[in-house]
């Protein structure tokens, strides 16, 4: 039996959550690699975070998600699993729109981070 957790998540794109996670100062391996769990069990993951203890967090890929990977019961980050999730998707969420409006032809014009830890943007296009 497997003591492995998988906690779906709403990132698709891995590039943006390789950003996200080396903005976070978040030290990351590129897969596939394989997410040590309890007792030698492993699992197979795009992205895989080392920790101290020898258990690994990983984010692997399912139907054109990516979830985060790991045995909970050797949890060893700063944050709670709820607390690293949402830090990162928030980061996820401002790489994904930077990724976005540059493609589109924005460049970012204002950038301010607020108190409460929200990211104010805007951004700018000049038409010809």
């Amino acid at each position: 039996m497997s003591h492995f957790s998988q906690i779906k998540t709403q990132i698709r794109d891995l590039s943006c959550l390789q950003e996200a996670l080396s903005d976070l100062g978040i030290s990351w391996k590129p897969g596939p690699q394989l997410v040590r769990g309890y007792r030698g069990q492993t699992a197979t993951a795009e992205v895989v975070i080392e920790q101290d203890n020898g258990y690994d967090i990983g984010f692997s890929q399912n139907q054109g998600q990516y979830e985060l990977v790991a045995d909970l019961q050797y949890w060893q980050q700063g944050l709670s699993v709820d607390g690293f999730l949402r830090q990162i998707t928030q980061r996820y969420a401002y790489r994904t729109v930077l990724k976005e409006t540059s493609l589109q032809g924005f460049q970012v014009a204002e950038q301010q981070q607020n108190a409460d830890g929200s990211i104010r943007l805007v951004v700018q296009r000049w038409a010809a």
